[in-house]
């Protein structure tokens, strides 16, 4: 199968704010963008959504390994019950819709994804098995699986899309289109590592509402890809949280894109550093454009008894409604940090707990800090990040989690979203 109009390899930087318009006080000023090698990208609107594209399909030169990591929510979508089921990591293509979740379809969500995936695999002569999808969008409404056949029967004579067309075709309540790209130099030779995400509410642990596929353009085994993405996962996705609401959609699949050959086991930490860097910029994308966001919060759980406890402790606070309204309206009210702590019914001892809200000691030795200088807190709370600060004085573990305020912006997407 050959595809036309083939584009160069580029990178974009624009003013614009592309595509998507942004009131958040977080969101890019320059945007990183390439043509990739080794795979091709198309978009397309095929009518899932009421306007802009809404349908990725990315075709490989060849098949490739990949590693991914889903929701551990117990009502899955059904194209990551069928992606469980079929694939055995390997690719040779991507398909992935937004404006429908399909989710709690039923069976008749499976036959769906069956239907056009046979009909993409006829047409690149490939197995069904080397096919990943993901979906998108509203949860319980079934979809015509035709939309994507028709688009699909377009494939031969599209014109092929870059990075920040894929982000822009997955977003649903995103405000900005979120892309990374970085490389490395080994042994002489340039590998990149570049990915997009979607993501703006029902975010949290073990990811969330949120897509995200990475590309390293180098051949790795299968076995080490896995383990690239599970080294730099925890501090990365597993480490956000908007709203507490764990997705029946989140996916995240790394590619080997096997244009380089390296030694994997040499240079390791070298192409892990660089996957982390993608990793972390994209999930801070994903935070800072959660619905409404106009602060950032990171939290800092320190002196912990173990990483359990300070995990616990540390998104307890981040996912406080009361917290991040406090945020909301620049109220440094730590008594609701005490709350947060207290709520996880973790073992600590609250006269060794110290709140801080960036430098200012807030509550020390089981009570209030008198000697609080109030109109320094009351200009760092005026901040877009704040940090909060706890030591529990038990141990040596520690984390960090961001989130972000809640405000009535959440309140006025989350409510009109079906409509």
């Amino acid at each position: 199968m050959k595809f036309k109009n083939a584009t160069k390899d580029l990178d974009l930087k624009s003013n614009d704010r592309l595509y998507l318009k942004s009131n958040s006080p977080f969101a890019p000023k320059h945007y990183k963008d390439l043509s990739p090698k080794g795979f091709k990208i198309f978009t397309f609107h095929s009518g899932l959504k009421k306007k802009n594209d809404d349908l990725l399909i990315i075709i490989f030169d060849k098949v490739i390994n990949i590693a991914s990591k889903y929701s551990l929510t117990t009502t899955p979508s059904a194209p990551i019950i069928w992606d469980k089921k079929n694939n055995k990591g390997r690719c040779k293509a991507l398909i992935v819709n937004s404006g429908n979740a399909n989710a709690h379809t039923g069976a008749q969500g499976i036959k769906n994804i069956d239907k056009y995936t046979e009909q993409l695999a006829k047409l690149l002569s490939c197995s069904t098995h080397e096919i990943l999808v993901s979906s998108t969008g509203v949860i319980g409404e079934q979809f015509d699986p035709n939309l994507i056949s028709k688009q699909i029967k377009l494939l031969p004579i599209s014109k092929e899309k870059r990075l920040i067309d894929a982000a822009r075709s997955i977003s649903t309540t995103d405000t900005f289109v979120k892309t990374s790209v970085h490389n490395l130099k080994i042994d002489k030779q340039t590998i990149n590592c570049f990915g997009f995400a979607k993501g703006s509410g029902m975010i949290n642990p073990n990811m969330g509402t949120m897509l995200a596929y990475i590309f390293i353009d180098c051949e790795i085994a299968s076995g080490k890809l896995k383990k690239l993405l599970s080294d730099n996962l925890e501090e990365t996705f597993n480490s956000i949280t908007v709203d507490s609401d764990t997705s029946t959609s989140d996916t995240l699949i790394l590619f080997s894109n096997p244009l380089k050959k390296i030694d994997i086991k040499k240079n390791y930490n070298k192409i892990s550093s660089c996957l982390n860097k993608v990793m972390r910029e994209l999930s801070m994308k994903i935070i800072t454009d959660g619905e409404g966001v106009k602060k950032l919060i990171k939290v800092s759980v320190i002196k912990a008894k173990n990483k359990k406890q300070a995990k616990n402790i540390a998104f307890s606070i981040a996912n406080s409604p009361l917290v991040k309204t406090a945020i909301a309206g620049e109220d440094a009210n730590w008594g609701r940090v005490v709350m947060a702590i207290g709520k996880t019914q973790e073992k600590i001892n609250q006269d060794k707990i110290k709140i801080r809200f960036g430098n200012n000691l807030l509550g020390s030795g089981g009570k209030k800090n008198c000697n609080i200088n109030l109109s320094k807190v009351d200009k760092y709370m005026k901040n877009k990040i704040i940090e909060i600060k706890v030591s529990l004085g038990l141990g040596n573990a520690s984390q960090v989690i961001y989130g972000n305020d809640l405000n009535n912006e959440y309140i006025r997407i989350n409510a009109d979203y079906r409509s």
